[in-house]
């Protein structure tokens, strides 16, 4: 079998859905769920003589989201009108940014393999306007919903940096986690808020030289399995078909494909249009956007940390593993949640373990974010200290984060309505540990002639301690009267 000596060659095409209240031409309110065709208006039906007013917010949006990739920011940016003929778009062409575009030659860190980081770099971040929803299950019909149309769409385009699945996974979740952290998108991609394009190619080295495969595009996937598969399934694909063929990249072989869920397949659709197909010039109804200094100045104050910046410091500031500033840095809510409490005097370890499994729990379970439970992080740091301290055993700090997630109050007054305070008192643990030592002698006998039972029944003896206590007795005291009562008792032989 011959060896497959080949680099995936991706580049990516994602279209963000902006969480502005309206439309992008027009004063529609933008509501998912609603029933068709009842979110539009003379204008985004692409009546004759309707004129359009730009939408200030997604604007915004667009510059901020360009700004967080990095991207250099044009002084002015034009509307253009790209001309072809679907049935869901109403005008027969597209209100969208060709040159320049609201963001240009930026770049987006992505976790690698080796625990780093990796740079793609960024083409293009542009607004357009989105297509209506073509609608296919009305029997011998097909209906459209132009409930869609004129939505605020942000287009970015990535350069081919990306060499594998993996890669482009990533770069969708990390895309996923900025678009949300800046707020400007929910990125639910069950709505449909992120669509994703990837452009797939092969460079195959033969006999010294490399081969470069035609490009295909792969249309509208909505979900990161569809996407990693895809270009997983195109890659295979090509190279099968280039041991067949030959075929390599030229001058319009660029080919568009669909992906079949059931089959885990990609369909060809068409040969793919390049830039002159589509007739672009400046829409004449629109000015051009000018961004000035100052304006520009105020959304920059609208950049937060961004997600991989603030899991990387979890790990080297807070000494995370990767994986749990991973899960705390999933949502700007639960990350910066997570930061106070320990800026607070917390132990961090102790703060991300009650967060993580017992805070995202109920949260998730009650459909609302971290914040929105009736803990404060003052209230979750006060807790984590008191567990650190012994005041309560850490499985009761689990039940009193869920009596504070869902009550309120202030932990310790809540710790002792609840009965979590822990015992240290010397005097009264030992008297608890001459009991049951006096009526568990089987046990101190397998500890005291080191059976192959003595570990066993140490632990069996230090739950009945703590037993007796009604599980307030505090765990480190209990194991330390208990080994030196032990070892007395080993001594006197």
């Amino acid at each position: 079998m011959e060896k497959k000596e080949y680099k995936i060659v991706v580049g990516l095409e994602i279209h963000v859905h902006l969480a502005a209240r309206t439309k992008l031409f027009c004063g529609c309110e933008l509501a998912y769920g609603q029933p068709p065709n009842t979110r539009v208006c003379p204008g985004c039906l692409g009546m004759p003589g309707v004129l359009p007013m730009m939408n200030k917010t997604a604007i915004e949006y667009a510059i901020l989201t360009a700004l967080a990739l990095h991207c250099k920011i044009p002084p002015f940016t034009k509307w253009d009108r790209k001309s072809y003929f679907y049935p869901d778009l109403p005008r027969n062409y597209q209100v969208s940014q060709f040159e320049p575009p609201v963001g240009m030659e930026g770049f987006i860190e992505i976790p690698s393999n080796d625990g780093g980081t990796k740079k793609v770099r960024i083409r293009r971040v542009h607004l357009e306007e989105d297509a209506g929803k073509n609608v296919h299950t009305l029997g011998n019909f097909s209906g459209v919903d132009f409930n869609r149309a004129g939505a605020p769409l942000l287009e970015i385009v990535t350069e081919p940096d990306m060499n594998s699945p993996a890669d482009v996974r990533a770069l969708a979740l990390e895309l996923q986690r900025i678009v949300r952290y800046l707020g400007v998108s929910e990125g639910d991609m069950q709505k449909g808020h992120m669509r994703f394009e990837p452009n797939i190619n092969l460079h195959i080295e033969r006999g010294g030289q490399v081969f470069k495969t035609p490009i295909s595009e792969v249309k509208n996937l909505n979900s990161f399995r569809s996407l990693e598969r895809s270009v997983s399934y195109e890659a295979a694909r090509q190279y099968e078909e280039f041991l067949e063929t030959g075929e390599t990249q030229q001058v319009g072989n660029k080919r568009t494909f669909g992906w079949d869920d059931v089959r885990e397949a990609t369909v060809l659709q068409r040969e793919k249009e390049e830039a002159h197909d589509y007739r672009y010039f400046p829409d004449p109804d629109l000015a051009p956007v000018k961004v000035s200094e100052q304006w520009l100045q105020q959304i920059r104050r609208r950049l937060c940390e961004l997600p991989l910046a603030m899991q990387n410091r979890f790990v080297s500031q807070y000494g995370l593993s990767a994986y749990d500033a991973g899960v705390l840095t999933g949502d700007r809510t639960t990350a910066e949640f997570f930061d106070r409490a320990v800026k607070l005097g917390a132990d961090p370890k102790r703060v991300c373990n009650l967060l993580t499994q017992v805070g995202l729990k109920i949260a998730n379970e009650a459909a609302v974010r971290i914040d929105e439970l009736k803990i404060t992080p003052e209230n979750l740091a006060q807790l984590a200290r008191m567990a650190d301290a012994g005041t309560i055993s850490a499985t009761a700090a689990n039940t009193l984060f869920e009596y504070l997630a869902r009550h309120g109050g202030d932990p310790d007054s809540a710790a002792r309505e609840q009965n979590l305070i822990q015992s240290s008192d010397s005097g009264e643990i030992e008297a608890l540990v001459d009991t049951v030592i006096a009526e568990q002698p089987q046990a101190v006998q397998d500890v005291v002639q080191g059976t192959k039972k003595a570990g066993k029944a140490q632990g069996f003896l230090t739950g009945q301690v703590i037993q007796k206590s009604g599980g307030q007795a505090n765990p480190k005291i209990v194991a330390q009267i208990l080994s030196k009562k032990l070892a007395a008792l080993k001594e006197g032989g």
